[in-house]
């Protein structure tokens, strides 16, 4: 087509899609047809919260509860909400859902992972991908200590195993502290996926063992385990709501910089600091999954702050605002946190612009 009219059409785009090395081969090899040909990239990310929040109000509902449970598991991939929708559990509880897309033979997640995730690393990175899963955050020091017990000859490679799950694979990434130049020493690590992170973390394990334990008790086991990993995707979606609102132009924070968190070797450590540089205001929040445990983290946050701002004097003068976070809150807790201080935002808070954002624009 593009070659018949070619006088009229000054350009064409070809739309690939397959497994990370299969398009690497056809793309990078010297010996493909197209190599050295890729003249643009156009990089496709998930679907946005606002799209998620379309998505289950119309086939679920968008709880707070069920909002963490799914977008820890699938985070904004269209194809694992259609999946479990054909499997009508969109709406199930937290177990049918996990029992009906991962334990059962006809389960269309159950090989998901290793199918499009591991099946092309030939099991050379599994330990690095474990443990990191296993312990979002983890510092390098820790990271290399574990695998050197665990697997000696991998121990040894850990700085290129690195390189190349952060670099090639994107599977991995690597964070530092805010104000942290990129060469320091402090850097922590995060599976980067969503859906990968949850597998090796809570669903791999209970979901090898199908053929010989009972399907209700690994069902219950996975699900613990995901609930303790849906601390971390907590945080991160509560850093991912701040960028998406400020991005539109809505809610309470405008952003002047990517959000990040803060650690130091002195055992101070924020989860979530957010700048306002045009208005000179700095926001310190703490992540709790469990809403239960923020008030007795109210006197441990305010002096991790007191110690971030006296080292860093170019934030003298500027407003400083303390938040909880929490996936949903009582009033009794919520006038508790503000009485102590504390700002206070959960998801129906975080969400609710972006929904009314939604409705208010034109079909």
């Amino acid at each position: 087509m593009l070659t018949a009219d070619a006088a009229q059409i000054r350009g064409g785009l070809l739309v690939l899609g397959s497994i990370h090395t299969e398009m690497m081969a056809l793309l990078e090899h010297r010996s493909a047809p197209l190599y050295n040909r890729v003249t643009d990239e156009l990089d496709l990310t998930h679907l946005d919260i606002a799209s998620l929040l379309d998505l289950l109000h119309a086939h679920a509902d968008s709880s707070p509860e069920r909002l963490l449970f799914l977008w820890n598991l699938f985070e904004g991939v269209p194809k694992f909400y259609r999946d479990c929708y054909e499997q009508g559990v969109l709406r199930g509880s937290r177990r049918e859902l996990l029992e009906r897309a991962f334990f059962l033979s006809s389960s269309p997640l159950r090989t998901e992972a290793d199918n499009w995730f591991l099946k092309e690393l030939h099991g050379r990175y599994d330990v690095v991908l474990k443990f990191v899963a296993r312990n979002p955050g983890c510092l390098h020091g820790e990271l290399v200590e574990c695998v050197r017990q665990i697997s000696p000859e991998t121990g040894e490679q850990i700085g290129g195993y690195l390189k190349i799950l952060i670099e090639k694979y994107r599977l991995v990434e690597k964070k530092l502290p805010i104000f942290a130049r990129e060469k320091a020493k402090r850097s922590r690590y995060y599976v980067a996926d969503n859906f990968l992170r949850s597998w090796l973390a809570a669903l791999a394990s209970p979901i090898s063992a199908i053929n010989f334990v009972p399907a209700d008790r690994l069902v219950a086991q996975a699900d613990e385990r995901l609930a303790g990993v849906e601390g971390h995707s907590f945080e991160k979606l509560v850093g991912t709501l701040y960028e998406e609102r400020s991005r539109k132009g809505i809610g309470d924070f405008p952003l002047s910089e990517r959000i990040r968190g803060y650690w130091d070797r002195a055992d101070t450590e924020i989860d979530l600091v957010a700048l306002n540089g045009g208005e000179k205001r700095v926001r310190f929040g703490s992540c709790k999954r469990n809403p239960d445990r923020l008030l007795a983290d109210v006197p441990v946050l305010d002096g991790h702050v007191r110690r971030f701002m006296a080292e860093h004097p170019q934030l003298e003068g500027w407003r400083v605002e303390k938040i909880s976070f929490a996936p949903a809150y009582s009033e009794e807790l919520r006038a508790k946190l503000v009485a102590a201080g504390h700002l206070t935002q959960d998801l129906n808070d975080l969400t609710a612009p972006l929904t009314n954002l939604r409705r208010q624009s034109p079909p």
